[in-house]
């Protein structure tokens, strides 16, 4: 399981710009609290080098699929708590669970700093779970 920030990484495909170059499909993983945004370490390598030969060519765009060999999205995210394609709401509401969950271990090991941080954790996705609620309700999905 990836993690950042104390909350697990979600899951999903995106673009990254590599000096020029735009390169779409990437597998990625993103923090739901601070939105950092990493490579998935499982194509890292390749992700590098096929930067580095597009730049070199001068290509505007590429696709990553088309030019490496990618494991299957299962494989690749079987690590991840949650994916892009799950709701928002149950995501956050997830990750929620999992930081109470480790604040009871914070408060049993009496690591106060990580409790702390936990705390602030948890004050983020608290707000977005409020703004996810409250865009439900306004479109009468609630």
């Amino acid at each position: 399981m990836s993690f950042c920030c104390g909350a697990s990484m979600i899951g999903t495909k995106g673009t990254l710009k590599h000096i020029r170059t735009h390169i779409h499909n990437v597998p990625l993983l993103l923090c739901p609290v601070c939105h950092r945004v990493e490579v998935h370490h499982l194509v890292e390598s390749e992700y590098d080098i096929l930067a580095e030969y597009a730049h070199g060519d001068g290509a505007p765009e590429v696709d990553f699929q088309e030019y490496t060999y990618t494991r299957n999205e299962a494989e690749l995210y079987e690590n991840c708590v949650n994916h892009e394609n799950e709701d928002p709401l149950e995501v956050v509401t997830s990750q929620i669970d999992m930081a109470l969950d480790l604040m009871m271990v914070a408060k049993a090991w009496g690591d106060v700093e990580w409790e702390n941080q936990l705390k602030q954790r948890l004050n983020i996705l608290s707000r977005r779970r409020s703004k996810l609620r409250n865009k439900r309700t306004t479109r009468g999905l609630s």
